[in-house]
């Protein structure tokens, strides 16, 4: 039994049309090498050392929920509200590296939901919080602005992932 293969030529290109499909695709290599790097980059410095884990993250939004209520209630001259919100996706949409009076410090914003145990509203809000990292680097604080002097602002710092540490 004879097989036969059929072979389909096709079109030669002309020079001009060949040089020009092979500097856009050398082109393009270039721009996908480039978008790689660039994300493995930016995959590097999202993962460095300076970066809070998510759970920690979580935990000092929580924090500051509690901190804030705790101020309107005093404030109000009510009981404080012992009640821990529910923090759940947050969003990161800008972090940088800062002083916190003598020490290095991050400040992270963004966005995220939170409840209330007991409350069927989530609220999705704005976040911007300051944290500390230890000095052997192996623990966080939520820093938060004590006063309104902006040229030597001192800090409160309140511990974070006691048990996570």
């Amino acid at each position: 039994m004879e097989k036969r293969i059929n072979r389909v030529m096709l079109p030669q290109l002309s020079p001009s049309v060949a040089s020009h499909f092979h500097l856009g695709s050398r082109l393009l290599r270039g721009l996908v090498h480039g978008l790689c790097l660039l994300l493995l980059l930016s995959s590097l410095t999202a993962c460095g050392g300076s970066q809070p884990p998510r759970a920690l993250l979580n935990e000092a939004l929580s924090l500051q929920i509690q901190l804030t209520q705790t101020a309107i209630s005093k404030s109000l001259n009510l009981p404080p509200m012992s009640v821990v919100p529910n923090v759940s996706r947050v969003r990161v949409e800008e972090q940088e590296d800062l002083k916190l009076g003598e020490q290095s410090g991050l400040r992270v914003s963004g966005r995220f939901d939170w409840q209330l145990p007991g409350d069927r509203v989530q609220v999705d809000s704005p976040f911007e919080v300051y944290l500390q990292r230890g000095e052997r680097g192996e623990s966080w604080r939520l820093a938060r602005p004590n006063g309104p002097d902006q040229n030597q602002q001192s800090w409160l710092l309140y511990p974070l992932g006691q048990g996570n540490a």
